[in-house]
């Protein structure tokens, strides 16, 4: 057939989910040579002499039986194919799982167009051998061999253990290693027991090491940088292309640094949301040009990569890893699905063992991989320190973190003098403010939202409209004066440099960026998960406000917590004291004993008895009343554990109460029943979206948008 009879089959970049599926176009003469899967495409709508921007999937012949005429299509935009065939199957699939639409995990995949980038990217192309021409006939970017989602982890449990990986395609010859760095072992987990098992394409729910190593550049990094970096340059080195996501950018500064020593500086891409739109589109061109070592936050997941060979997901339990654009798709469970896809070695690893992981790990679809020898941080819990007095008792920061300090700082009971790491919860001065006569929490009087302190003496000011309070009073007993309820970052470290006079202080928060501290004696005060790296390591660590952490209303709060313990922990010289103040019970017995993944299974069991997740999947609906109803009565009974609501959502913001009432319903159920969950659910959003709704009085010609919002695996309704 004459290339030009041929049909274009593309995917169009909307938002809209009745346009979410692919469109047949005609191929003009003048574009057949250029109209190939991957490329870029305009295309005609027929509404209005519309013209959409999408991506070439499919280059096949007319459907049987098809009699009309097909639009051609209006442009290639360029030749560059930015959307390779493992990526479209992986957006596809993601899509179908979660009720959204392949071209919302697109915008992610496939970042913005940089003309003169790729241009040069073209004509460096061009310059090199070509290579030989696929033998097919047809050439598209949906073929795929592989499984149902219910042979998946994030399909039926039961038949996990029994999915076996595919095949993953030969290895091309290695790089020339002349310019390589010699290569480097993975220390502390046995010879070569994690680089064989990425060379069998394993997947591994691997346990971190905490603690502090130097690189030969001097730069001081988490072991765990060096053996994810170790295990991809390997995987990069027989061949393949490695993928390595971190949550973020202080994690990738560790990993990036890692790699420099290890692998050369063109093997590594890098794929941070912080880039300028020019270096993000340079890296993801040269992540389509061969095997690389591509690194990021959450979407390098869904980086382009030739001969894929490994995935690594580095502390999957952290917030950061939840996309907060619909579909809403988890770090994780993408990178679940596309190791189901293409049968790479999968690795997800943390400083704890996530509840998700571990139910992986119980199914028999993660294999746990520890270290030889298993290290812990020597912890002291002051709660189990009884102390004479009450108010001694009911201290902030009770005599024995003032004693560990103070021996860190001057060197006392043997030890060398260095930092100490202070962890507070919150940061500011004063972050929650509370009437000094009824104790009832300050709020703006212009818009009700909650009021702070941001420096010691001054008024207090709205968080929401940043207001100034200074003519506020209480709205129940109209008294003048405020108290602090809750210590900030900058409040503790004004108190500690009053308390250890001559000390230099340093602030590590949001507002007040710190990345590395030299082994000088100091204080650092850093909220969680802003903590900087010391050289040599901290010689004491305090962590306070433990239990205003746990206080917070979230079904993750315990191994949040957790998690930004034992990752201060990690920063420690060997040996420091890790001071945990004023928490106990058998989350702080874990924490000191070590017993993470003890803790991961406990969880893992109450979740089972509660029916939350992971235990069971989850979907929220949320819109009004009626069109709630209506989504939920789409899904039929028998493929749900129950129904929860529908009950009314409370506004973001207090001054958001324009529109109508919405409410939002919870559906659970079964991982086996999640793709027919999706679709009837998907079915449902597409009917409401297509539905013409009633323009308000007075603004004819006016559709307003539908209210309708569905997540999957949603994290914040528990």
């Amino acid at each position: 057939m004459a290339a030009a009879a041929r049909v274009a089959r593309v995917v169009i970049d909307s938002p809209l989910p009745q346009l979410d599926h692919l469109f047949d176009y005609a191929i003009p003469e003048e574009l057949a040579a250029d109209a190939v899967p991957g490329v870029r495409v305009r295309v005609p709508l027929r509404s209005a002499g519309r013209v959409a921007d999408g991506y070439l999937v499919e280059v096949g012949d007319p459907d049987d039986g098809f009699e009309g005429t097909l639009s051609p299509l209006e442009a290639v935009v360029s030749p560059a194919r930015v959307l390779t065939p493992g990526v479209w199957r992986l957006a596809r699939r993601l899509a179908d799982r979660s009720a959204g639409t392949a071209s919302d995990i697109l915008r992610l995949a496939v970042p913005g167009r940089m003309v003169r980038v790729e241009k040069a990217w073209l004509a460096a192309r061009a310059a090199a051998p070509a290579a030989p021409p696929g033998a097919s006939s047809r050439e598209s970017l949906s073929e795929s061999g592989a499984s149902r989602e219910s042979m998946s982890p994030l399909g039926a449990a039961a038949q996990d253990a029994a999915a076996a990986p595919a095949a993953a395609a030969p290895a091309a010859a290695a790089p020339a290693s002349a310019a390589h760095p010699a290569p480097v072992a993975v220390r502390g987990y046995g010879e070569r027991v994690l680089e064989d098992a990425v060379a069998r394409d394993e997947r591994i729910a691997l346990r971190a090491i905490p603690r502090l190593v130097p690189l030969p550049d001097g730069t001081w990094v988490g072991e765990w940088a060096v053996t994810l970096a170790t295990l991809a340059a390997d995987c990069w080195r027989g061949g393949r292309t490695a993928i390595v996501a971190v949550p973020d950018h202080r994690d990738l500064e560790q990993l990036a640094a890692a790699l420099a020593v290890i692998a050369p500086p063109a093997a590594v891409v890098r794929a941070d949301a912080g880039q300028a739109n020019t270096e993000r589109y340079r890296g993801f061109l040269e992540a389509l040009s061969g095997p690389r070592i591509v690194i990021g936050n959450r979407s390098v997941v869904y980086a382009p990569a030739e001969r894929l060979g490994l995935l690594v997901v580095w502390e999957d339990s952290d917030p950061l890893h939840a996309e907060p654009l619909s579909p809403y798709v988890h770090t994780r469970d993408a990178a679940l699905v596309r190791q189901e896809l293409e049968g790479c070695a999968l690795v997800l690893s943390g400083n704890i063992r996530s509840v998700e992981t571990q139910r992986l790990v119980e199914l028999g679809w993660l294999r746990d991989v520890g270290p030889e020898r298993v290290t812990s941080p020597k912890v002291v819990l002051t709660a189990n320190q009884q102390a004479p007095e009450p108010m001694a008792r009911a201290a902030r920061i009770p005599s024995p973190a003032w004693r560990a300090a103070r021996e860190a700082l001057n060197g006392d009971s043997g030890r060398p003098r260095g930092p100490v790491l202070v962890q507070v919860a919150r940061p500011g001065y004063a972050p929650v403010i509370a009437c000094a006569n009824c104790g009832q929490a300050a709020r703006c009087m212009n818009c009700k939202g909650p009021l702070h302190q941001t420096r010691a003496g001054s008024p207090p000011s709205c968080t929401v409209c940043g207001r100034i309070g200074t003519d506020w009073q209480c709205e129940h007993c109209e008294h003048r004066r405020f108290r602090m309820v809750t210590v900030g970052s900058g409040r503790t470290a004004e108190e500690l440099g009053r308390a250890f006079p001559g000390t230099r202080v340093i602030l590590a928060d949001g507002d007040h960026p710190v990345q590395r501290i030299g082994s000088a004696p100091a204080l650092v005060v850093a909220t969680r998960g802003a903590e900087p790296i010391a050289e040599g390591g901290y010689q004491a660590v305090l962590l306070l406000d433990g239990e205003r952490m746990l206080a917070r209303e979230s079904l993750h709060v315990a191994e949040d917590c957790l998690r930004w313990w034992q990752s201060a922990a990690g920063l420690a010289a060997p040996g420091a004291p890790t001071v945990l103040v004023g928490v106990s019970g058998p989350l702080a017995r874990d924490f000191a004993t070590g017993r993470l993944v003890e803790f991961a299974h406990e969880e893992l069991v109450d979740r089972r008895e509660l029916r939350f997740p992971p235990a069971v999947r989850l979907a929220s609906v949320t819109g009004t009343e009626a069109t709630v109803n209506e989504v939920v009565a789409a899904v039929d009974p028998a493929l749900l554990v129950d129904v929860l609501g529908p009950a009314p959502v409370e506004p973001a913001s207090r001054t958001a109460r324009s529109g109508p009432d919405l409410v939002r319903a919870v559906l659970r159920f079964e991982y086996a029943h999640g793709v027919d969950v999706a679709a009837a659910v998907r079915a449902a959003v597409v009917k409401n979206a297509t539905r013409r709704r009633r323009a308000p009085a007075g603004k004819p010609g006016y559709r307003p948008a539908p209210t309708l919002r569905v997540r999957f695996d949603d994290p914040e309704i528990l």
